[in-house]
Order: structure tokens, then sequence, then C-alpha cells
């Protein structure tokens, strides 16, 4: 079996990555509260430990190990390419950057972010003139830039699953809509009947197929 050092111990680049990955995010989010920060840092949390097993150490690759070869024993689990896990078990064999999950993986990682990126511009120009941010995905979703995350952590965990960033999704997730609770309480305190009639007629996280009809016909 190949020694797992050639592949991985690459501790520079769990560092670039993750640092490329949060500055990035950092500049379409722009974290101004407590609440922003904490729900950066759990963000950040998630992407330092995806990189630390993509690069570092491969935690997943070690518990699974014995799973792995006698299941599919054709497969050099310790090379690098082959934790892309569901390209190996769904039997990809070609290079898993240009299989069907990385396509997908690429596709929610990008859609997240448009959507932190387009969801703060909103937000920032509602802010500055005192009002309910209600336009551009706020007219679809209240927590836009929550789901933009979300979308960003699925998109990983498709392209490279781990045992730890497995657990720590649900629980971000939750901690995700916790938040967006606490503020909307602050955004009903502040907007009494305007939130109301929002909080009415847009959803929180999944928007509904009709509303576009809606709006085509305002």
């Amino acid at each position: 079996m190949t020694d797992p050092g050639t592949a991985y111990g690459l501790w520079l680049l769990v560092f670039i990555n993750s640092a490329v990955f949060i500055i990035f995010a950092f500049s379409f989010f722009k974290p101004q509260t407590s609440r922003d920060w904490r729900s950066f840092g759990a963000f950040s949390a998630f992407i330092v430990a995806l990189f630390t097993e993509m690069y570092g150490f491969p935690l997943t690759i070690f518990f699974l190990s014995g799973w792995l070869q006698s299941t599919w024993p054709d497969v050099d689990w310790f090379a690098h390419d082959s934790g892309h896990l569901p390209e190996m078990m769904f039997g990809w064999r070609a290079n898993p950057h240009f299989g069907p999950f990385h396509f997908l993986s690429f596709a929610l990682i990008g859609g997240g972010f448009w959507l932190i990126s387009v969801a703060w511009h909103h937000l920032w120009s509602a802010q500055r003139r005192g009002v309910l941010a209600t336009t551009g995905p706020y007219s679809r979703i209240r927590h836009p830039q929550y789901v933009g995350f979300v979308l960003i952590m699925a998109g990983f965990l498709v392209q490279w699953p781990t045992l730890l960033t497995l657990a720590m999704f649900p629980v971000l997730v939750w901690m995700y809509a916790r938040l967006a609770r606490a503020e909307e309480a602050d955004s009903r305190s502040r907007f009494g009947d305007a939130w109301d009639r929002y909080a009415a007629d847009v959803p929180a996280f999944i928007p509904q197929r009709w509303s576009s009809l809606v709006g085509a016909n305002r």
C-alpha cells in the first residue's frame, strides 16, 4: 500500500486552501455583529476540518480503510484522488475532478458564494436606508446568506466527505437555523407589522416554486 505521507502531510496546502476559502467567504459575508461572527466562525471551522483531511491527515480513510479495502480491493485508498469517496464508490475510475460529483460540488459551492455575495449587496443597501431587506434573494427567502453557507458546505461534502465534516454539517445547519430565528426576533421588534407581512409571504430557507410566477406577474 502507498505510504500515506506521499499523498498527505501537505500542511502548507491545508493552510493556503483554508485561508483562501475563509478570506473569500469573509469578503462576501462581511460579519459585523457577534451573531455574524459566530456563524462565520462555525463555517471557518468546517473549512479547516475539511482541508485538514484533504491534504493533511486522512482520518476518515484510516478509520474506514478495512471496509474500503475489502469492498473495493483494486483501489489504492491512500492515493489522494481516492479521497473523493463518492466517485470511487460509484465506480468512476477516471480523474475524479472531472466526474459528476465534482461538477455537482462546483455548482453547489459556486451557487452558495453567489447567493452570499448578492444577498450582502441587498442587505447592505437596506441597512443604509434603515429599511427591511426585501429585494434580490430576500424576495425569495428570508435568510439567503445562511442558505449560501449551507450550499457551500454541502458542495464540499459531495466532493470530499469526511466523518468529521459529516458530523459537523447537521450541527451547523441547526446552529444557522437558531441564529436565523434570533435574527427574526430582532427584525420583528424593529420593523413590527412590516416584518410580519414579509414573513407571511416569504419562506425562511426554501423558496416556493410559485413565488417566481407571482413575481413575474407583478
